[in-house]
């Protein structure tokens, strides 16, 4: 184990590695020094005080012989202000944790490592849990926010990816990334999302099995959330939808439901050139219909209110009601 670290603790404070938040330095090298030093500790905690921390995190794959079924964790110092909303300019100021990777090409900011000697499928043995950070790419950005594809477990709390805009100003992405990327299917795969925030990219969160989020917002992404193939359900509490070209879409055959979906869709006026692009074209993008979902909204239209409008592109499996509705076939009675 690395002299560096905190034997009792486990806390590496990237540092006393050598990064440096300002906005300037290349920090990947120093960053995987760190996680080095962590796993090798057999895992703990990656620390980031206050400040800009240019390049990238890739989590080291946890394979054989390594023990396996390490916990990682990456923290900064302080919860995040996530930045999103329908109308306006609002720029996003350099306060809290905030690491941000301006590459064309490659691996998003933070990324899990495939294993080249695993026990399962090329998965690295790891929970990744990410805590008070501030990622960020660039305006239509070429490399993803947040890719646990290749982890086992993961857990996110006020974790807020973005491009570096404001999302309402942000253009239209071009390049497929996401802002996030939960693991995918695995002998163990769990992934628990709480205060999450993504804006800006092609896909806001690619949906992998046994994902249960709550207090989340995806605004201003060509699919909000992406549920992808699965063969256990997902599970979302509160899900905020604002100005994403079709709210959720489904790719594969996933089951999930949705307890409280809120929508707010620009007004009358609310719209420029610039963001066209954000106009909804549905709540559910289901063409083949491979969701079985339940999932209850409510919309409301800028400058308007509340409006009961659903638009839903297939899915025919999948339960959609407007709260305080009664379900599809129920007999109501009244006195």
């Amino acid at each position: 184990m690395s002299s560096l670290s905190t034997t009792k603790s486990r806390t590496f404070d990237v540092l006393r590695f050598g990064a440096v938040g300002d906005d300037k330095t290349d920090n990947t090298e120093t960053f995987s020094a760190c996680l080095k030093a962590l796993v090798e500790a057999g895992g703990g905690r990656m620390y980031l005080p206050a400040g800009v921390y240019r390049g990238s995190i890739l989590v080291p794959a946890v394979s054989k012989p390594v023990p396996s079924w390490i916990t990682v964790e990456i923290v900064g110092e302080s919860e995040p202000t996530p930045v999103f909303g329908t109308i306006g300019s609002c720029p996003l100021l350099n306060n809290g944790t905030i690491v941000k990777s301006l590459s064309k090409t490659g691996p998003a900011v933070i990324s899990a490592s495939r294993s080249t000697n695993s026990l399962y499928g090329g998965f690295s043995a790891v929970n990744v849990v990410i805590r008070n950070l501030d990622v960020r790419t660039y305006d239509d950005p070429g490399i993803g926010g947040i890719d646990l594809h290749y982890a086992l477990q993961c857990k996110l709390e006020n974790v807020f990816v973005n491009t570096g805009l404001y999302n309402v100003q942000a253009s239209k992405p071009t390049h497929g990334t996401s802002g996030l990327i939960t693991p995918a299917c695995n002998n163990a795969a769990l992934t628990v999302l709480r205060n999450v925030f993504v804006t800006g990219y092609h896909t806001g969160i690619q949906v992998n099995e046994h994902t249960d989020g709550d207090n989340i917002v995806v605004a201003s992404n060509i699919n909000g959330l992406d549920f992808v193939q699965a063969h256990h359900a997902s599970r979302f509490a509160r899900l905020g939808t604002y100005r994403n070209t079709h709210h959720i879409t489904v790719s594969g055959r996933h089951g999930f439901s949705i307890e409280q979906m809120n929508t707010e869709m620009p007004g009358l006026g609310q719209t420029d050139a610039g963001n066209a692009w954000q106009t909804l074209v549905c709540d559910i993008n289901d063409p083949q219909s491979l969701g079985v979902a339940d999932i209850n909204y409510w919309v409301v239209l800028g400058g308007k209110g509340a409006v009961d409008l659903f638009i839903k592109n297939g899915g025919a499996s999948i339960r959609a009601r407007r709260i305080g509705s009664a379900p599809a076939g129920a007999e109501v009675k009244r006195e």
